[in-house]
C-alpha cells in the first residue's frame, strides 16, 4: 500500500497559484512516520481527471485529492470520481444538512434571511452530491464536507480547509500505520564528483543492503559552494549504519574528496 496525492486545478498548471499542498502533505505524513509515494497534477479536464482516478482506484493506495469538488462549471472531481467507479452521483443526506446549515449561518452573519429552496441555494447543494456510498470528511472551516470512497479522500483546494481534513483522515483511519517503519538517512558531499564513476559503488551498496536506497543529488555549485554530488543512503537504520561505512570506504578507494552532511535521526 502506497500513499498518493492528486492536485487538481488549472490555476496550478497556469501559474496563477503556486501549489502549497505537496510540501504540506509531505510534512503531515512525516510527522506520523509516513511518506508520500507519488503525486500527480492535473488540470480541470474531465477526461484527464477520470483517467487519473481510474488508474488510482485500481490500485490499493491511499490517495488524497485536492480541488474541484465545488459546484461551479470548472469543478469536475465529484463527477469524475463517480464515472471512474461507474457509480451514480447522489445528494448525501448529511451533506445536505451541513450545506443548508452553512447557508443559514452565512445569512445570519449578514443579518439577513434566506430561502433554502431558492435557485442559488439549490445549486449549492450540488457540493453534497457524491458517488453513491461515499462517506463524509468533516470540514472544520465552513462545514462543507469532502468525501471518501475506496481509500480515496477528496478535499477542497483551499489549504485552510484541505490540510486539517487530510490530517483528520490520517488520524481517524490510519493511526495504526503511524511510525511502523523506522527510517534513517546519511549522506556526504562529494566535491567534483562524477555520477558515472560513483554508479558502480551505488549499485554494489543496494545489492548488499536490500533495505536501503542509495541516492545521488548533483549540484552545479554556486558562488559559495563548489560543484558536488550529495551521495547518501536512506532506509532501515541498522543497515544504514553499515552501508554508510562501506560507502565511505568506497569513496576512499576512489580517492574522492567528501565531507559529511548533517545526519537526521531515525524517524
Amino acid at each position: 500500500m502506497g500513499i498518493g496525492l492528486i492536485i487538481i486545478g488549472d490555476e496550478i498548471l497556469s501559474g496563477k497559484r503556486q501549489d502549497k499542498h505537496l510540501p504540506q502533505v509531505i510534512a503531515t505524513l512525516h510527522e506520523r512516520g509516513l511518506q508520500l509515494d507519488w503525486a500527480e497534477y492535473v488540470g480541470d479536464d474531465r477526461d484527464r481527471i477520470t483517467a487519473v482516478l481510474k488508474r488510482s482506484f485500481a490500485s490499493s493506495d491511499i490517495v488524497f485529492s485536492t480541488g474541484g469538488i465545488g459546484a461551479t462549471p470548472d469543478d469536475h472531481t465529484r463527477q469524475c470520481a463517480a464515472t471512474a467507479l461507474n457509480l451514480p452521483l447522489q445528494l448525501h443526506p448529511e451533506a445536505k444538512l451541513l450545506i443548508q446549515q452553512r447557508i443559514l449561518d452565512m445569512a445570519a452573519e449578514a443579518g439577513k434571511t434566506t430561502d433554502l429552496n431558492s435557485e442559488d441555494n439549490r445549486q449549492r447543494l450540488k457540493m453534497g452530491e457524491f458517488p453513491l456510498g461515499a462517506e463524509l470528511i468533516p470540514n472544520p472551516y465552513n462545514k462543507i464536507p469532502g468525501f471518501a470512497i475506496s481509500s480515496h479522500y477528496f478535499v477542497p483546494g483551499f489549504p485552510v480547509m484541505a490540510w486539517p481534513m487530510i490530517a483528520w483522515v490520517l488520524d481517524t483511519h490510519y493511526a495504526h500505520l503511524f511510525h511502523q517503519q523506522q527510517r534513517a538517512e546519511k549522506s556526504v558531499l562529494v566535491y567534483e564528483g562524477i555520477e558515472s564513476v560513483l554508479t558502480p559503488l551505488m549499485e554494489a551498496l543496494e545489492a548488499e543492503f536490500p533495505l536501503i536506497k542509495v541516492f545521488s543529488l548533483p549540484s552545479v555549485g554556486s558562488a559559495t559552494q563548489r560543484r558536488h554530488i550529495e551521495l547518501g543512503v536512506k532506509g532501515e537504520p541498522a543497515q544504514i549504519e553499515a552501508a554508510f561505512v562501506k560507502m565511505c570506504a568506497g569513496l576512499d578507494q576512489l580517492g574522492s574528496e567528501y565531507v559529511p552532511v548533517s545526519l537526521p535521526a531515525a524517524d
